[in-house]
């Protein structure tokens, strides 16, 4: 399991009854889990004094009860600033247990000694993104929602990265993906964060599990000759760390060898010490010794 335990303006407070209690930066924060599964446990003084609720209504959906929470506010993970807005679905904006994965790749990236291009698919709000541009990386950020992108302008704004090489794409990942192979252009990077499903433009049913193959397959043909990484997130419970492994190495590391690591994304629950399973990644990255 990888921990994003570098937070100063996020902290996983306690979690009880399928409920997580979170700080946001100054704001405090209640979402549904459906992780948590214990019962009863609530223990923090916090559950009584939450700035923001997210209830679930009966005939699905959802909506925040507000009590003193602003429309957004902003909160930072070292260099690097973020916007929040409380939107559908339980959402805020951000992940923070990716931030692990930033740490990783931002990594490989200032060490690479060479131009890198990333490719960040699914990028939602650009906390991958910004990470990256931060590293040194030229960053395409494609996502299909507009709204979404703006807001991931204003992301890499907001961190000092206005004018960073990043070439913002509202589109359908899969369609532009298949456009970028027609036009001969590769990436050294590769980041990938689809979700576990979705709806298209006609109301089709699209799942995960129905297209990671496809959707890994593709993206793997815009790896440049010389290609550094290849990250693949899940927050899909069918989608083992292992499985999207074996599609990695299929796809990626018998081509170019390197190495593949897998796990679960975890975040520390204060209250207990133990952490919260969050999401998985499989990550592939160049084996420079060979």
């Amino acid at each position: 399991m990888w921990f994003s335990d570098n937070w100063k303006d996020y902290e996983l407070l306690d979690t009880s009854d399928g409920e997580r209690l979170e700080r946001w930066g100054d704001y405090i924060l209640i979402r549904p889990d459906p992780q948590i599964i214990w019962k009863n446990t609530a223990r923090h003084p916090a559950w009584k004094h939450a700035d923001g609720i997210y209830r679930r209504s009966s005939s699905g959906g959802g909506a925040w009860v507000k009590n003193k929470l602003p429309e957004s506010w902003t909160i930072g993970y070292g260099d690097l600033k973020f916007l929040l807005r409380p939107m559908g679905f339980k959402h805020t904006g951000l992940f923070p247990e990716q931030a692990t994965n930033w740490d990783w790749f931002s990594g490989l990236i200032r060490h690479a000694d060479r131009p890198i291009k990333v490719l960040n698919l699914f990028a939602y709000t650009g906390g991958a993104t910004v990470a990256a541009a931060s590293a040194g990386a030229s960053v395409v950020h494609v996502d299909a929602s507009k709204g979404i992108v703006a807001q991931a302008k204003e992301n890499a704004a907001l961190s000092g990265l206005a004018a960073a090489p990043i070439r913002y794409i509202v589109d359908d990942c899969k369609k532009f993906v298949e456009r970028e192979i027609r036009r001969g252009n590769t990436y050294e990077g590769i980041i990938m964060d689809p979700p576990s499903y979705g709806r298209g433009p006609n109301g089709e049913v699209w799942k995960l599990e129905d297209s990671i193959d496809e959707l890994i397959t593709l993206a793997s043909r815009l790896l440049s000759s010389k290609p550094l990484f290849f990250l693949v997130n899940s927050y899909t419970t069918g989608l083992s760390p292992l499985t999207m492994s074996y599609l990695l190495e299929l796809k990626v590391r018998q081509r170019f060898g390197g190495v593949i690591e897998s796990g679960e994304l975890g975040l520390r629950v204060m209250q207990t010490g133990a952490f919260l399973p969050s999401g998985a990644s499989s990550r592939w990255f160049a084996d420079f010794n060979r």
